[in-house]
């Protein structure tokens, strides 16, 4: 029997003490909520409406979430974006997804809809364990765009498959290599978060936020005067009341010329 010690389980607490769950199985619900509540849950709410879910997360606030794949009113790679992309305060929850469909594609499909982990069906509840305590205890970095929101897609983390589409984080070697990829990433965002604007225009003003930030915070770390400037004119514009893609497209572009010359990056005007 699978136990868990007393120490990991002080340290998931925060994670665990309110969990939402979306399953229309109601044997599979029943034992991820006894598994749950040996691991201290103390609230676990179980619902199969897709839209339903929605409203107990935004009741709950739930600090982890659970979802299977399909449903008669379920789509759990729908659910993933709808969360991801709402103004819930859970939108940033680990999510994880448990189902007997572990394929590539099915794996490939839920990293890109901002899943954090993958369980396939039947599981162990060391199995689970494992998950809860990587959501928990191991935080990715978080990427807001336009095209992607979710944790970073290059940890995603799934025991069932170890085909050639499963990617593998390729962590820079030193502070300033961090760095720069950081600065390439938020530069990139930027880019297609002023290319993509008509597309999702509030997802885009929600990128630049985030990346303004970033780069501000990159610049104070480096001393990157140049940057800091460039970061907090964006900063400046975001503040402005509701920005225009035509507003954003002088301080985002200035941010832009700060990449190096060989950066491909998305540009508009």
């Amino acid at each position: 029997m699978f136990t868990a010690d007393a120490k990991t389980l002080n340290r998931i607490e925060p994670v665990v003490r309110r969990v939402l769950i979306a399953d229309p199985n109601a044997a599979s619900a029943r034992l991820l909520v006894d598994i749950m509540k040996s691991l201290g849950a103390r609230e676990v709410v179980t619902e199969a409406d897709e839209n339903r879910v929605l409203d107990h997360a935004r009741e709950m606030e739930p600090g982890l979430i659970f979802t299977e794949r399909t449903g008669t009113r379920l789509d759990g790679e729908q659910l993933a974006r709808r969360i991801r992309r709402s103004t819930l305060a859970c939108r940033r929850a680990p999510i994880i997804m448990v189902t007997s469909e572990a394929t590539a594609s099915s794996i490939k499909g839920a990293r890109d809809s901002g899943i954090h982990e993958f369980l396939r069906k039947p599981f162990t509840a060391g199995d689970l364990f494992k998950r809860v305590e990587n959501v928990a205890l191991k935080p990715r970095d978080w990427i807001e765009a336009v095209g992607y929101v979710g944790p970073d897609r290059r940890r995603f983390n799934s025991g069932e498959y170890a085909g050639p589409q499963k990617r593998k984080a390729d962590k820079p070697k030193t502070a300033g290599e961090a760095a720069v990829a950081v600065k390439d990433q938020a530069l990139r965002i930027l880019a297609a978060s002023l290319a993509q604007f008509d597309s999702d225009p509030m997802q885009a003003v929600r990128a630049s936020k985030q990346q303004a930030e970033t780069l501000k915070a990159l610049a104070v770390r480096t001393g990157d005067t140049r940057l800091a400037v460039a970061a907090a004119g964006l900063e400046a514009c975001l503040a402005q009341g509701a920005p225009t893609k035509a507003t954003l497209a002088a301080p985002i572009n200035a941010l832009l010329a700060l990449a190096p010359p060989e950066t491909e990056l998305m540009r508009a005007g």
